[in-house]
């Protein structure tokens, strides 16, 4: 028996950290965005930080009204991104803890125990006619909390699976991801991954029939250097939909 498809997010932000290193205005992170579409993405992850290392407030407006599909918008929690998120009204936003001096996002948002901050923040974003993702860890605390949060999605932080030193680590890291999408799916609730994924380790993470998107972008934009944009989503989407087709339940 196949599994139902699972879909490819693709993020955009380095091309506009390659931008903001020389302050020009290529490459574009719209360009960018088009041309992932047109090779299979099925839609575009952009994250404005706090602190603007890369993307910047106009790329979320100009993401917003131009691209075909559609827009998840990865920020902190805090009242001055949801109040841009509310303006801007992208299809989604997925709420990730944010620390400035973080080269990335080093793990997964601390929803249980901060329910009482994040509920009118989320109440909010529902309320504009957003689709709000909580990314966190792996965790059962934290899929229940998400799920008393009416969050409608998680996205699960795959950097411990990615990085992990060893089969008998990776194996273990594999198996918390799948009991957090068994769970989550109990909860009703729609389950995305990503982190430090690629074309090495990414077909184990479709083999978990729960997972319905994967949100990938450092490893694109770095094999795009050699074999161009267009070529490696193109190639990376084959991958994740052979992967998940082939496998059985």
């Amino acid at each position: 028996m196949t599994q139902q498809a699972i879909y490819l997010g693709v993020n955009i932000d380095h091309v506009a950290t390659l931008r903001q290193a020389r302050g020009t205005r290529y490459p574009d992170p719209l360009q960018a965005a088009w041309i992932a579409e047109q090779a299979g993405a099925d839609s575009i992850t952009a994250h404005l930080r706090e602190d603007r290392r890369h993307i910047q407030d106009t790329d979320i407006e100009r993401l917003n009204a131009q691209i075909h599909t559609k827009l998840n918008l990865e920020m902190a929690a805090t009242e001055a991104m949801v109040s841009i998120a509310e303006r801007t009204r992208p299809w989604a936003c997925c709420l990730v803890p944010e620390r400035r001096e973080e080269l990335t996002t080093e793990g997964g948002l601390e929803v249980a125990g901060q329910e009482k901050r994040l509920r009118p923040l989320i109440q909010r974003l529902l309320a504009a006619g957003i689709e709000v993702s909580l990314f966190i860890d792996p965790e059962h605390q934290q899929i229940e909390a998400a799920a008393a949060l009416s969050a409608p999605v998680v996205e699960l932080h795959t950097g411990a699976y990615a990085d992990a030193p060893d089969h008998a680590t990776r194996n273990h890291e594999l198996d918390r991801l799948r009991n957090a999408a068994a769970a989550g799916q109990k909860y009703g609730l729609k389950v995305n991954a990503g982190h430090g994924l690629n074309t090495y380790n990414v077909e184990a993470i479709c083999h978990i029939p729960q997972i319905s998107e994967l949100n990938i972008g450092h490893a694109i934009i770095a094999q795009a250097v050699f074999s161009g944009l267009a070529a490696t989503v193109h190639q990376l989407k084959q991958q994740i939909r052979h992967a998940r087709a082939n496998h059985q339940a």
